[in-house]
């Protein structure tokens, strides 16, 4: 007997029907088909008409049962649940953050609950039109390894060996405190523009910066003014790659007070979820948008949208949520050491 259920065919269950015209037990049948006993038991018990079995009534029947979903999808188009989805995903959400943030928001009621693939089939099986297109525009696109800013093989250390990456406080890496941030830039159209893009390490909150131009006079201006808004208990250092552009960085500590410190030279998993948040922000800022039209307003939007939304490493929770609550235990700490 085959080790893999399949289905019976037809000629099978004429075979059956045959066989048990022919008075032959059970088990006799199974033998001769290489099925096993129970096999031929369940399909004569729920086929037979009139204590006879009947192979066109079976097979017509198992064409049918075999397009019928077993059951109903939980995510309906239409329904209540699915707009709420589609909001979603229309400010920026991805499936999975949606699927773990719909279990935060009902907690006690799990027939709102969908997985992340139930959404993804919910999205491509959707009828062909333009609200389907628009739904796949909504999807997150994936994107190559991003490649060195220089194709030269040669590891060429920009900056003092005092301010490497690898003389950081400890604590750096532990990402237990907040205060520690990662920065890069993204380039425009024809290497003429350029946005700073700040991430905390411990709550992953971003900060974007519009420039003037893509140099070092620029960076160092539009980096001081958006941090300086920040409390200053959330400027302890920053991490940045060995660009030109922060040859001023020396002006960036003296406006904030954060030291600066730079990865090796290509080497971008040493700041990883700066890396990880410029791939977010491709979705609102493809390859070859001129950044120059982009306003800081519309930076600031599209901050605000990355920091709302739920993180998987942050146990679901939003960027802004963690930073807030750390600011609060801080602010409390010292009203009790006051007392």
């Amino acid at each position: 007997m085959p080790t893999k259920y399949t289905h019976l065919s037809t000629e099978e269950r004429v075979a059956i029907m045959v066989m048990q015209l022919q008075q032959l037990t059970l088990r006799a049948i199974a033998v001769l088909l290489r099925r096993h006993p129970s096999t031929i038991s369940r399909e004569i018990r729920r086929h037979s008409q009139l204590g006879r079995y009947d192979s066109s009534h079976a097979a017509s029947r198992a064409r049918v049962l075999r397009h019928k979903p077993r059951r109903q999808s939980r995510l309906c188009s239409g329904s209540e649940l699915f707009q709420v989805i589609i909001e979603m995903l229309r400010i920026g959400w991805s499936p999975q953050q949606i699927a773990s943030r719909l279990r935060r928001i009902w907690p006690d009621h799990p027939e709102r609950y969908v997985s992340h693939e139930t959404i993804y089939l919910a999205i491509y099986a959707y009828p062909r039109g333009e609200l389907k297109r628009q739904l796949i525009s909504y999807l997150r696109q994936g994107k190559g390894k991003r490649r060195p800013r220089t194709q030269s093989a040669i590891r060429r250390e920009r900056y003092p060996a005092e301010l490497s990456i690898h003389l950081r406080p400890p604590e750096v890496a532990d990402r237990l405190v907040p205060g520690h941030w990662e920065s890069d830039l993204i380039i425009g159209a024809n290497n003429r523009s350029a946005v700073a893009t700040m991430v905390e390490r411990t709550s992953r909150y971003v900060i974007l910066a519009k420039l003037d131009a893509p140099t070092a006079d620029a960076a160092a201006q539009a980096i001081s003014r958006e941090m300086s808004r920040m409390a200053p208990s959330l400027l302890k250092t920053m991490t940045h790659d060995q660009g030109s552009e922060m040859a001023r960085h020396a002006e960036i500590t003296a406006h904030t007070g954060m030291k600066i410190y730079f990865a090796d030279p290509h080497s971008p998993w040493q700041r990883g979820s700066n890396e990880n948040t410029n791939g977010l922000l491709r979705q609102y800022l493809p390859k070859g948008t001129d950044l120059s039209l982009v306003t800081q307003e519309r930076l600031d939007d599209i901050a605000d949208m990355l920091n709302t939304r739920p993180r998987q490493t942050l146990g679901w929770k939003f960027p802004v949520e963690v930073l807030v609550d750390y600011l609060q235990l801080l602010a409390s700490n010292k009203l009790k050491t006051i007392n």
